[in-house]
């Protein structure tokens, strides 16, 4: 006689209150969302953040079979993590500070799946969740003081660069005279929004194309001499391409070098990661014959 075997349930997940807490997020937060989308859109600096909730929502969809067998245990504190969210957007909406509502969402989001689904599910969730972040642009404190250390790494950079060229050069500053142009390193050419991208990508590569958590992090962290070279790179070609055409410095040439350096950027960090990756291997090959 053959004994049926039964197949495991699925978890049901609570959707009614899934539903009603996400209607009353986005109530609660539309004009906070809405002027975050405007950024997205008008600044060049945050131009990745269309593709954050698109990559960390079809992480979650990739994960759904895994989401399913979870039984959802609610958690007080996740409810907790909502009320603050409140209270920080609440203050953020009092003093005008955009960084402090727009991260209560965040926030918020976390405590409702930490409410509603448990401990277990928020960890399953935590890759996504934490994605999240990278659609927030930082303090303009921050943002500023980071900026201008950047713009006058890159001049420094550059000069170095193009003495060593034999081209005839002057720092002062972020300022960079030519003998037939003058060069200033401004905001945009920080490098910081190559910067925010690669980071952001390091991490989605990292999840899809890596299982060692340390060799993710090892990823994320390269990101940041590879952004920050790669940008001084473009500053000092542009130098060496007015000397052939001051125009060369600046309207379609000059968008189409950063989109060239941007992509050489991300394959040396492809090609880092595969350098790793045969840096282990043949490192464990070698203990794996004995060979100290």
């Amino acid at each position: 006689m053959i004994a049926a075997v039964e197949t495991p349930r699925k978890a049901q997940l609570p959707w009614l209150p899934i539903v009603w807490f996400g209607v009353l997020l986005i109530g609660c937060f539309a004009p906070v969302l809405g002027r975050l989308i405007h950024q997205w859109d008008h600044d060049p600096d945050m131009g990745h953040g269309f593709f954050v909730p698109l990559v960390a929502g079809f992480i979650i969809w990739q994960r759904r079979e895994e989401l399913a067998a979870v039984k959802p245990e609610p958690n007080m504190w996740g409810l907790a993590l909502v009320m603050f969210g409140g209270l920080q957007l609440m203050l953020g909406t009092l003093g005008a500070e955009l960084f402090t509502a727009r991260l209560a969402f965040v926030l918020s989001l976390i405590g409702v799946v930490w409410f509603l689904g448990g401990t277990v599910m928020l960890k399953k969730l935590a890759f996504p969740l934490f994605l999240l972040f990278f659609m927030i642009p930082i303090p303009a404190i921050i943002y500023s003081s980071l900026t201008l250390k950047l713009q006058i790494f890159a001049s420094r950079m550059a000069d170095e660069a193009l003495t060593l060229l034999d081209v005839p050069v002057f720092r002062e500053g972020n300022i960079l005279d030519l003998p037939n142009q003058r060069l200033s390193v401004v905001e945009a050419c920080s490098g910081i929004r190559s910067l925010l991208s690669l980071t952001f990508l390091s991490l989605v590569y990292g999840y899809f194309f890596e299982k060692k958590t340390w060799l993710r992090v090892l990823l994320f962290f390269s990101t940041i001499p590879i952004a920050i070279i790669a940008n001084a790179s473009r500053v000092t070609i542009t130098g060496i391409m007015t000397q052939v055409d001051p125009k060369l410095a600046e309207g379609f040439f000059h968008e189409a070098e950063g989109w060239v350096i941007f992509m050489v950027a991300l394959g040396i960090l492809l090609l880092f990661h595969q350098l790793v990756i045969r840096t282990r291997n043949f490192v464990e090959a070698r203990k794996n014959r004995g060979i100290s």
